[in-house]
């Protein structure tokens, strides 16, 4: 990974977190931030530490993931550029009830905890923001829940790739899966298995064609109402 000097300040005031801050605001956060630069593979936390901070990825993408005696491991989230992880168990002040690796070679910025505080302290706008993401990480637990136990594995893998082309207002979308479907199919509590015989299932009925990563949706109207 290219060792490249990185303005603190400028990437924080680049994520949506920290957008409404002002310069002052930003630099005393800056202050109590450290760039991490990890490489694919490498553990940015591990269960039963302690935290003292979050992390906002700048680059790069991280897994959240649990590992059974067995070393079978349960994917529970994938972040990307401008997203944050950590901020409910820095709250809480226990330790992390799970691990978090790079699934790429990554840059992150780790925010320590007493910064954070002192922000919420001096800004209610930061705050409420702070309240914001930690009840939309809370519905997507919730409906991560709904779909385990309500939804088929096909409502759950057509439920994905819709969510991966909602920006795209036509009938048929071009979507990449962000990672590795062996990823994925844990992400969607399938075994890799399930998934490709999904993905098969769903191209020989010319719903979908696949190409590595690359799925078309060809008609995104009888897709939705396929499961």
């Amino acid at each position: 990974m290219a060792r490249r000097r990185l303005d603190t300040q400028a990437a924080l005031a680049n994520l949506p977190l920290f957008r409404k801050l002002t310069a002052q605001e930003l630099a005393l956060i800056a202050q109590g931030t450290r760039v991490v630069r990890a490489a694919r593979g490498e553990l940015l936390l591990r269960k039963g530490e302690m935290p003292s901070g979050f992390y906002l990825v700048v680059f790069g993408q991280v897994k959240l993931a649990l590992s059974s005696h067995q070393g079978v491991e349960k994917v529970l989230q994938l972040f990307g550029p401008g997203q944050s992880f950590g901020e409910a168990v820095m709250f809480l002040e226990c330790p992390y009830p799970v691990h978090a690796a790079c699934l790429v070679d990554s840059l992150l910025l780790h925010v320590s905890q007493q910064v954070i505080f002192e922000a919420i302290d001096a800004n209610a706008d930061f705050a409420r923001r702070m309240l914001g993401g930690l009840s939309s990480r809370l519905h997507e637990l919730v409906t991560d829940v709904e779909a385990y136990s309500m939804r088929s594995a096909a409502q759950r893998l057509v439920g994905y790739l819709l969510n991966l082309s909602e920006s795209q207002a036509v009938p048929e979308a071009q979507v990449s899966l962000p990672t590795s479907k062996h990823i994925v199919a844990s992400r969607l509590n399938l075994t890799p298995e399930t998934l490709s015989r999904l993905l098969h299932t769903l191209a020989a009925d010319q719903l979908i064609s696949v190409d590595g990563r690359a799925v078309t949706i060809r008609d995104v109207e009888r897709l939705r109402s396929y499961a």
